[in-house]
């Protein structure tokens, strides 16, 4: 059984690449409360998400702007869950990769459900159109230091060809993002100077990148009209990489995410800092409990997706 201890547990949020057909599907099977929160996000939405992520096909449920719903909408099923299950349990802290912290503003009550659907709906369309507009690029870098690649990157981008570095995922895995030619371009300079394998990604966004300005700028005004209030759990913010506790940190971290990296290792780093040493990754399968074991393999993780995650769950 995984312990859930409020005083060294944190709850984590999946973002894009977590994905996958049949996600939250024995879920709703079996929880109604959890067959509700799709039935919700459909009616919401005004199409069928929940057929998207049970049914597919793979390459609709890869497009940016069903995604980021169908992952958001699989977190806050299994969010619920938790919630009845274990009534009055609440974590040291919630953070989200990326899109995944939208999942952890609604996990600490800084903004509803429905809101927050509207704006992973909106992210994912703003950031599907900036793609269209302004085709770029990513891709992972692996076997390299941050602030080694980070020069590279610089020194291309000064040169004319804009890349940067997009998110520290975990000590050796660091993925770019930026135009076409910047990234080749790092992809060479990376090889040159040590990293052991560079990966070009199938994506044409150029995510957490300056690309993305149209994006943000577009994005800030639904954050702006989106009624939020301060978190009743702290947040661990992508770009600030601390814990935010008022409602004017979270929408500056939220608006500065789409162009700036996310700095995830320090976010991780942080929790654990402050006494975090059980985390449990909350939805699609198990990408972020990879990320967390190779930044710190003391500590201890879990993923919930589904009844048979849930049932792994013991309250302290």
């Amino acid at each position: 059984m995984f312990p859930l201890d409020p005083a060294n547990t944190a709850f984590l949020f999946p973002g894009q690449g977590s994905q996958s057909i049949g996600m939250g599907l024995e879920l709703a099977k079996v929880f109604p409360a959890a067959a509700e929160i799709f039935q919700r996000a459909d009616s919401l939405l005004g199409y069928s998400i929940s057929k998207i992520c049970w049914e597919g096909p793979q390459n609709t449920l890869n497009e940016t702007q069903y995604t980021q719903p169908a992952l958001f909408v699989h977190s806050i099923a299994v969010w619920t869950l938790i919630n009845q299950l274990f009534a009055g349990f609440s974590p040291k802290f919630v953070a989200g990769h990326s899109m995944g912290e939208i999942s952890a503003l609604v996990a600490s009550g800084t903004i509803t459900f429905e809101d927050g659907l509207k704006l992973v709906q909106q992210r994912g369309r703003l950031m599907k159109q900036s793609g269209e507009q302004n085709p770029g690029g990513m891709a992972a870098i692996l076997g390299m230091e941050r602030e080694k690649l980070n020069d590279i990157c610089i020194k291309i981008s000064t040169a004319g060809n804009l890349v940067q570095v997009a998110n520290d995922n975990c000590p050796g895995q660091i993925v770019i993002s930026g135009t076409q030619r910047g990234i080749q371009l790092a992809m060479d300079e990376a090889r040159k100077n040590g990293a052991k394998k560079t990966i070009l990604l199938a994506v044409s966004i150029a995510a957490h990148s300056p690309i993305m300005l149209p994006a943000k700028e577009e994005f800030a005004k639904f954050i702006d009209q989106t009624t939020m209030i301060d978190p009743t759990i702290p947040i661990v913010g992508n770009v600030c990489h601390i814990a935010m506790v008022t409602v004017e940190e979270i929408k500056q971290d939220i608006k500065e995410q789409l162009t700036s990296p996310v700095y995830w290792t320090d976010s991780v780093k942080y929790m654990i800092e402050q006494g975090v040493n059980n985390f449990i990754e909350i939805g699609n399968g198990n990408v972020l409990s990879g990320l967390v074991k190779r930044i710190d393999n003391h500590v201890n993780v879990i993923s919930v997706g589904t009844p048979a995650d849930i049932d792994k769950l013991d309250a302290v």
